[in-house]
């Protein structure tokens, strides 16, 4: 008997800051796959950064390349997909990931969110104006449903660390 861990990608969704690519990098040495992140996909196809790509052709042309991104790495062998916090927002990337992987939504109340993302200025676009804890709250508000809806599970992140995490995504991914 297989197990999902055996066949399906282990897909990390979650709010920037939630730790998805930290925990993702964790979870792919344990489970000797490779990570795959989609942010960093969608930078090597095109050649440019995150932020160039919002800057150059704003939100909706960087979905539309994430959303190339996420198929292709749907497609691949089992991996850990680390996505990008928007990725659960767009219904054929939320078909997708929970048809072939073990979607985690990994989660943290906004405050620890905001400190986390906070620590890589200039990354992430979003955070580029304004109130960073604000912004979280409109997105965490805009996003609730969409990961509610791709996640097979949700792990709290706060005050754990990452080793701590990986044990929690691993045991229920059945790794």
């Amino acid at each position: 008997m297989t197990t999902p861990a055996s066949t399906r990608h282990l897909v990390l969704v979650g709010l920037m800051g939630a730790g998805k690519s930290t925990v993702g990098a964790a979870c792919a040495e344990r489970l000797h796959r490779p990570l795959l992140d989609t942010d960093h996909l969608v930078e090597t196809a095109a050649g440019r950064s995150v932020r160039e790509i919002f800057d150059a052709e704003g939100e909706a042309g960087f979905r539309a390349l994430e959303r190339d991104a996420v198929e292709r790495a749907a497609d691949g062998d089992p991996a850990v997909i680390a996505c990008g916090g928007g990725v659960a927002v767009d219904p054929a990337n939320r078909a997708v990931l929970r048809d072939r992987g073990f979607v985690v939504w990994l989660d943290a109340p906004v405050d620890a969110l905001a400190d986390r993302a906070s620590r890589a200025p200039g990354v992430r676009p979003l955070l580029a104006v304004g109130d960073p804890v604000a912004t979280l709250e409109r997105l965490a508000d805009e996003r609730h449903d969409a990961y509610a809806g791709i996640a097979h599970v949700r792990i709290d992140t706060a005050d754990r660390s990452v080793a701590a995490v990986a044990d929690l995504v691993l045991e229920a991914f059945g790794a």
